[in-house]
């Protein structure tokens, strides 16, 4: 038990430190170019805070533990809007940019949607993946045009030193995170399998709870930061946006086509959990279009939910 979870926390330590690297290299190349703190944190953000998922679920997937990467992808979607986006705007309400409702917040839905009417008949093929990734690939390319079209971004900010280094230095540090990313998966995907063994529980419950709170930990440390300081937070809200799309879409669809034959749905993940996520990305709407912000008792409600939510997986299903 010890042994085990000394590689779960290796692995988390490795992933958050690595995802770290990616981000803040990656967003100071990009910042080279100059495109605005959303649209940085919708495509270089929120690639560089999913890999820890990707990593996780191509890890599980070939050691035959599909149901972790199943259950990280659905808890780490609900963990991005119930609890962190909850806990931003418990702190300080949270405004949202008109390109925000009209572009981000359907298309999140809408990969919700897409991967529940997948899973329906109860398993992921490999041509379910190449969907997922179809519509991952639209919307980066969306992004991309958008990108060549916004502001430049301001100069200034903690990312300035970053962008002050040789290019060079950038691209090797980015590389250096995306290998710790990769060993730490390694790490925490052992050490939460045997964890599960130990305690009784299922790939799918660890992957929903422990694994899911863990690889959430970038875009946790990225939203409550900007939100206590008191800052733009459009980085952090695109980061979570852009996450929560491509976590469906670009992480478990690779995942999917990566895995041995067909990923089985357990049925209790579609009768609540994936209903649950795509319930809390339908409630988002008239949230977010209520003057365009995500208000304090709207942050708690959201936080209370997912708080009951996590209660009731541990009490029945462990």
């Amino acid at each position: 038990m010890a042994t085990s979870a000394a590689a779960l926390l290796l692995g988390l330590a490795m992933l958050i430190a690595g995802a770290d690297l990616v981000v803040r290299q990656g967003t100071a190349l990009a910042a080279r170019v100059g495109v605005s703190p959303l649209v940085v944190g919708m495509t270089v953000v929120s690639l560089g805070t999913s890999l820890p998922e990707l990593a996780i679920g191509i890890t599980a997937a070939h050691q035959g533990n599909a149901g972790l990467a199943v259950g990280n992808i659905v808890g780490t979607n609900l963990v991005n809007v119930l609890l962190i986006l909850g806990l931003s705007a418990l702190i300080r309400p949270v405004s949202f940019e008109p390109r925000t409702l009209r572009v981000d917040l359907p298309v999140m839905t809408g990969a919700a949607v897409l991967l529940l009417v997948l899973a329906f008949d109860g398993s992921l093929t490999s041509t379910d993946g190449v969907w997922l990734c179809v519509y991952g690939a639209a919307y980066l390319a969306l992004m991309v045009v958008q990108a060549k079209r916004a502001p430049v971004t301001a100069e200034g900010g903690p990312n300035v030193g970053a962008r002050a280094r040789p290019a060079a230095l950038q691209v090797a540090l980015l590389v250096l995170g995306l290998a710790v990313i990769v060993v730490g998966s390694e790490f925490l995907v052992d050490g939460a399998v045997s964890i599960a063994r130990i305690w009784g529980a299922s790939d799918t419950v660890i992957g929903l709870t422990v694994v899911a709170i863990g690889t959430s930990a970038p875009e946790l440390v990225t939203t409550i930061v900007s939100t206590v300081r008191g800052g733009d937070r459009s980085l952090a809200l695109g980061n979570l946006l852009g996450s929560s799309v491509f976590n469906i879409a670009l992480i478990l669809g690779p995942t999917v086509i990566a895995a041995p034959g067909t990923v089985p749905v357990p049925d209790d993940v579609l009768a609540l959990d994936m209903i649950l996520m795509v319930a809390t990305a339908l409630v988002c709407v008239p949230a977010f279009f209520t003057r365009r912000q995500l208000t304090r008792g709207e942050g708690g409600a959201f936080v209370a939910v997912y708080v009951l939510y996590t209660t009731w997986l541990i009490m029945t299903r462990l």
